[in-house]
């Protein structure tokens, strides 16, 4: 659906802005002279605006930002949100205090709804920003190299288009709620200071409302059901779930993903107690199992055995400097493997507690619709079985609830959502487990009657054992539901063919849908899938409109500016 600015726009009809770009500007100017009314008839105008921008992957960055627009009008000040690819470079040299929260995701990558700001802003056409002040709160895991990339180098940048600091960048941590609070207030407090802000003090309700429901609080849910998508004898253990939310009031929308909190192995537990010499500790049994990280060995952990036991076969690893070396090495091996290659060197349970991460939920793509499936949600998970080792949570689902609750909280994602218009095609690439959303989204499209016409490419190894949901496709494609299924088998014919070679052999079909507004989703494996699947919708786009690759790089632009590309990639 196009976006216009308001009728009686001062923006001249040949203006060379986007429909987006027009929507933002008009409001930007309705709320100036909105502004301009308040002070003439002599009631309280805010001293500053605040601009909070945000880029999200998966939610948590506009939780904060809601937290400190909140914030900004408790102390008299105004403050609005909006997603970092909303806003040009032109529109971020005109206001005057912004605050930037982003996530990192990938390999140190800006998140989906960042990329075209980033691209923007190292423009060497970006302009100056010396009336810009400014503060970057990053999010991320410290598990990672490239932790909280993307808010440092926006926040590098920034200061090199001469905006003036406000605050030090705060990274944050998984746990991120405590220190992001204490960042916003110090933020906010040094603003309201320089403009003369006087507000109540009073915090008010964030625009959303929050569920009790979190990663502190889970609710108790009942897993109702547990069935084998894929084949016994396929190389994949692919399931499906469906939780009951009782009496939870979660509510839900196709897109959304679901947080599992879950709960270590009691087998891996002792072996480790047992390994430490601590075997029957009820109280360091329970921490292990709830609270801790034992399959995944944190960065400082290594650190410290490569320091103890400079003669492992892990020091020797970390030697070389190659991470993916590192990364190979690390594959398959948990805490206990680790301690066992470091030898008598290997640090005690007192000593090894501290390099031992908090237990953190995993969160998945929910991939079923409240409306087709009203009290319960459902999620499509592959299960992570190397030899001994094992995912914490895709085997604590498949093999350990029993009639244990298991915890669970929703993790809204706005941005990857069913289209409004119910008439707009809608174009989903989801192989393996990256269908879960786009079986959401087909039954909400079913359920809602829409009439837009829907097309799914989806693949994985072997048709014969890996065709997960093949009935229900089956039966949406008879009902006219899906319009168009594109299959792709890789290792069923001698030539590999993955979703990208479908892409290309309905490379004509595929940009006419995109012509007449198709909204197109992808969802999947982050680090090659959805790259690949990039580069073939960026050559599918040259093809057909012949006007060469820096075209095909606008276009898809203006498809991610539209909200018309989404993605959701892990």
């Amino acid at each position: 659906m196009t976006v216009m600015p308001p009728t009686g726009s001062l923006i001249p009809a040949d203006a060379p802005f986007s429909a987006q770009q027009e929507s933002w500007l008009a409001g930007f100017i309705a709320g100036i002279a909105a502004a301009g009314r308040r002070d003439s008839a002599g009631a309280d105008a805010p001293a500053a605006t605040v601009d909070v921008l945000i880029g999200t992957q998966t939610g948590n960055a506009e939780l904060v930002a809601d937290d400190v627009v909140a914030g900004a009008r408790a102390r008299g000040l105004g403050g609005r949100a909006t997603a970092l690819d909303d806003v040009t470079p032109e529109a971020l040299a005109a206001m005057s205090h912004v605050i930037v929260v982003t996530s990192t995701y990938g390999e140190g990558e800006m998140p989906d709804n960042a990329g075209l700001f980033w691209e923007a802003l190292q423009s060497d056409t970006a302009p100056r920003l010396e009336g810009v002040r400014y503060s970057v709160l990053g999010l991320g895991d410290r598990g990672y190299d490239d932790f909280c990339q993307a808010a440092k180098l926006i926040d590098t940048r920034l200061e090199q288009l001469g905006a003036t600091r406000l605050h030090e960048r705060v990274d944050c941590d998984v746990d991120f709620e405590e220190p992001a609070g204490q960042w916003t207030a110090a933020v906010l407090d040094l603003v309201a200071a320089e403009t003369g802000a006087k507000g109540t003090g009073a915090a008010e309700a964030p625009k959303k409302p929050r569920s009790q429901w979190n990663k502190r609080t889970p609710y108790p849910s009942r897993l109702a059901t547990n069935r084998l998508l894929s084949a016994p004898h396929s190389a994949k253990e692919i399931r499906h779930y469906e939780f009951d939310l009782g009496d939870s009031g979660i509510t839900y929308e196709a897109g959304d993903a679901l947080a599992v909190v879950p709960v270590n192995d009691a087998a891996l537990v002792e072996a480790l107690l047992e390994h430490l010499g601590a075997s029957g500790d009820r109280e360091s049994a329970e921490l292990l199992r709830t609270e801790r990280e034992i399959r995944t060995p944190s960065k400082e952990l290594i650190a410290d055995l490569v320091e103890r036991a400079p003669a492992s076969e892990l020091a020797s690893v970390v030697a070389h400097g190659d991470r993916s070396d590192l990364d190979s090495w690390l594959w398959g091996r948990d805490v206990l493997d680790l301690l066992r290659d470091a030898g008598p060197a290997a640090p005690g349970l007192a000593e090894l507690l501290p390099f031992l991460r908090p237990l953190q939920a995993r969160q998945y793509s929910i991939s079923s619709s409240p409306l087709a499936h009203p009290g319960s949600v459902h999620l499509t998970v592959a299960s992570v079985r190397y030899g001994r080792y094992e995912g914490v949570t895709s085997t604590y689902l498949a093999d350990r609830v029993g009639e244990s609750p298991v915890g669970i909280y929703l993790q809204p994602n706005a941005s990857f959502s069913v289209p409004a218009d119910d008439d707009a095609p809608m174009v989903m690439i989801g192989p393996g487990t990256g269908i879960a959303p786009f079986r959401g989204f087909l039954h909400e499209r079913a359920a809602r009657g829409a009439s837009g016409r829907n097309w799914l490419f989806f693949g994985d190894q072997h048709r014969e054992t890996d065709f997960v949901y093949e009935d229900e496709l089956t039966e949406l494609r008879t009902r006219g539901v899906l319009t168009e299924l594109d299959l792709a088998f890789s290792r069923d014919q001698a030539e590999k063919v993955y979703v990208q070679t479908r892409m290309r052999e309905r490379s004509r079909e595929l940009y006419a849908w995109l012509e007449e507004g198709a909204h197109l989703y992808v969802c999947g494996d982050a680090s090659r899938m959805a790259k690949d699947v990039e580069t073939a919708l960026l050559g599918v786009i040259a093809e057909q409109r012949g006007r060469g690759d820096d075209d095909a790089a606008e276009y898809l632009a203006d498809l991610r500016r539209a909200k018309r590309y989404v993605r959701d990639v892990y």
